[in-house]
């Protein structure tokens, strides 16, 4: 059963708890994604990037660009690139770091985002920001969402040695939450926050707000799509987030 907003598929001091001792005992993990899934800002790395490809001497068109957000730099580099990669690495790196620091103030939550996090948290999951940002991006994040008292672990670059759409990142966050693939469900807006989510054995709710369409979400595998986190929401207790406080069994 899915809401209007929703197709479903088929087949620190101060800190967040993260010594993956399993919070809320029982229960399963929320893993959320951030970038287009929570805050609205993947349009604002498509943008730095194709200026920094521009700036590189290097223009990618920004429908390409598009569909590689939510690969870790390092991945989108190599197939925008291809064997100008090593070359330019650094220099795109930077400037995509420089311009998208600029728009900093155009970063907002996506309504709904925090309600849906407390609601998640309220109903006894375990609830873990589950990104590969750079601390400088990750520290904007956190800033915009203003929810590190609801949270139980946060993941960041320095966690991961292979980013998306290698299951390293869903598999740390596993271990912060203390909570196993079975019982958990990851919430991103990418083909690659899917596919990464699979081979780490974790269903994957996609969203529509990052900019990718129903059909590559389904087709990598997503277990339901949704509009936003708002349809999600609205959705909440009848969607496969639901196993993570009802049990498997639910």
């Amino acid at each position: 059963m899915t809401s209007p907003g929703a197709t479903p598929s088929t087949p620190a001091s101060g800190e967040p708890s993260d010594d993956g001792s399993g919070v809320h005992a029982g229960a399963g993990a929320v893993l959320f994604d951030i970038d287009g899934t929570l805050v609205d800002s993947n349009f604002l790395h498509v943008h730095a990037w194709t200026q920094a490809f521009a700036d590189a001497g290097h223009p990618v068109d920004a429908w390409r660009t598009q569909r590689a957000i939510g690969m870790g730099s390092a991945q989108l580099l190599s197939e925008l690139l291809g064997d100008d990669a090593d070359r330019l690495e650094d220099e795109v790196k930077q400037g995509h770091t420089d311009r998208y620091a600029q728009m900093t103030p155009l970063l907002r939550a996506f309504g709904g985002a925090r309600d849906l996090v407390q609601a998640v948290s309220d109903r006894g999951a375990v609830v873990v920001l589950a990104t590969s940002a750079p601390p400088d991006e990750l520290e904007r994040l956190r800033a915009v969402l203003d929810l590190d008292d609801t949270l139980d672990a946060i993941t960041g670059a320095e966690d991961v040695e292979a980013a998306k759409p290698e299951p390293d990142l869903v598999q740390v966050a596993l271990e912060k939450a203390g909570c196993p693939a079975a019982s958990s469900v990851f919430v991103g807006d990418s083909r690659w926050d899917v596919v990464a989510a699979a081979r780490a054995g974790v269903p994957c709710v996609g969203l529509l707000s990052g900019g990718t369409s129903a059909a590559d979400l389904t087709e990598a595998g997503a277990v339901a799509v949704y509009d936003d986190v708002a349809a999600l929401l609205a959705d909440l207790d009848a969607s496969p987030l639901a196993v993570t406080w009802r049990g498997s069994t639910a």
